[in-house]
């Protein structure tokens, strides 16, 4: 069993950067691929960015490459998210998710889900 927990979500300029975090305990951090996704109002939840066991790999949706970074401390068993250049259309609630093994893009491949933190960025 891997508890998830988000933080860092809030309001922001467009332009403007947050950095998303998620604290996980429970079974071994370092064996579960993490992963990113986000879900605005009357959508289905998407794929944001992922990252391999040791950090060495990473995944990201062509609508945030260039602009999102995804990254992990295992001996703090946390992952990240740096949102930089906020558009209004990345306002949804950013889940981060465990995956032991599958498709890393698909939402029902992962284990294991934290209960969501809230980006708003206004125009």
């Amino acid at each position: 069993q891997v508890q998830l927990v988000e933080s860092g979500g809030g309001l922001v300029q467009a332009g403007g950067s947050l950095r998303l975090s998620c604290a996980a305990s429970g079974r071994a951090f370092s064996s579960y691929r993490m992963g990113w996704f986000r879900q605005a109002p009357g959508k289905e939840r998407e794929f944001v960015a992922a990252i391999s066991w040791s950090g060495g790999t990473t995944y990201y949706a062509d609508s945030v490459k260039g602009r999102f970074t995804i990254s992990r401390d295992n001996a703090r068993n946390t992952v990240y998210l740096q949102m930089n250049s906020l558009k209004p259309e990345d306002t949804a609630l950013y889940y981060c998710a465990a995956l032991q093994s599958g498709i890393y893009y698909r939402v029902d491949e992962y284990d294991y889900w934290g209960q969501g933190t809230q980006v708003t960025v206004s125009s």
